[in-house]
């Protein structure tokens, strides 16, 4: 028998565990025994101290990943309620432009209908505001169409005007609509009066495409007295309109050497172009023509044409007559 072949091992006796019964016992006494201590005499603490220092370090570096996704979350909602906020202040602002827009709007129609009124309260003659719906569809015309007609007693021939002065006349009317035509319109003319010289004329709207939206003075001599500036009011030898409704201003005076007669261009005193509200006045005479203010207007331009052309004789005898007998 040799040495390699003894068994070194302890006897079975010696090899024999405790029981696991035994083994929760003695760990239940040993856990509730370091609580007693811990709790009376503080004897973990400084071993918990060096842990916590130990795992800090380790504890910071996993929760990087945790608190990185927590902070873009965060940027995320931050900035969509940040987007939010400046789409909503930018329909605010919109919203403001649009009610500020309107509101300047409302207070330019409440000066010109205070106007109206008060103009309609200091003119003799009844009249009624109207509003304009839409302008002529006809591009060779100057003309609008008001919400007044028939079932509100306008009538043909009755002037329209603003609160500055007249703007045209009534030349259709429908049952529930009107169409007014400007004074600016080829077709259309009004007698004026010039009240710083007492003469009285003809305007007739401008045609020509270099002065169009203005008045011509039509048969007026060469040395007619109007300067620029010249207020021109109704005449009323029509019937029609009242005397002394502002019509236009003088613009230029046109002395032409090889004619017997001045151009003379005026800009109208009201809103042409652009108007809105109008006040609508009853006609003097009432007639069955629509262009009963045109005819009586062609008269009288005809009757100063007339008076032009014997002036113009009478200055052309007597140049003759200087010139034969120069003594």
């Amino acid at each position: 028998m040799t040495l390699e072949t003894l068994d070194h091992r302890a006897p079975s006796l010696f090899k024999q565990q405790a029981s696991r019964t035994s083994q929760l016992a003695l760990y239940s006494a040993l856990a509730l025994f370091l609580m007693v201590a811990d709790a009376r005499f503080k004897i973990t603490a400084p071993i918990r101290t060096a842990v916590s220092a130990a795992l800090a370090p380790v504890q910071w570096l996993v929760a990087q990943p945790v608190q990185a996704y927590q902070n873009a979350s965060r940027y995320a909602e931050v900035q969509q309620q940040a987007v939010a906020r400046e789409d909503a202040a930018r329909k605010e602002l919109v919203v403001m432009a649009q009610r500020a827009e309107l509101a300047e709007e409302l207070l330019q129609e409440n000066t010109h209908l205070r106007a109206m009124l008060e103009l309609r309260e200091r003119s003799l003659t009844p009249g009624q505001v109207a509003e304009v719906v839409y302008d002529s569809p006809d591009p060779y015309t100057r003309r609008v169409v008001i919400d007044k007609g028939q079932v509100d007693k306008i009538e043909p021939g009755s002037p329209v005007l603003d609160e500055k002065g007249v703007i045209g006349q009534v030349t259709r009317v429908y049952p529930t609509r009107a169409e007014v035509t400007l004074l600016i319109d080829r077709d259309q003319a009004i007698p004026v009066f010039n009240p710083r010289t007492g003469a009285r004329s003809v305007a007739y709207g401008d045609a020509s495409s270099s002065r169009a939206g203005g008045l011509e003075l039509r048969f007026m001599p060469s040395n007619a007295d109007v300067q620029e500036g010249d207020l021109l009011t109704t005449s009323g030898v029509d019937g029609l309109y009242p005397q002394g409704l502002p019509v236009a201003k003088v613009v230029t005076v046109d002395r032409r050497a090889d004619s017997a007669f001045t151009r003379i261009y005026c800009e109208p005193v009201g809103r042409v172009q652009g108007v809105r509200h109008v006040m609508v006045l009853k006609p003097l005479n009432r007639t069955e023509h629509p262009e009963a203010a045109n005819m009586a207007a062609q008269a009288e331009a005809e009757k100063a044409d007339r008076a032009a052309k014997v002036r113009s004789k009478k200055e052309k005898a007597a140049a003759e007559k200087a010139a034969k007998d120069p003594a």
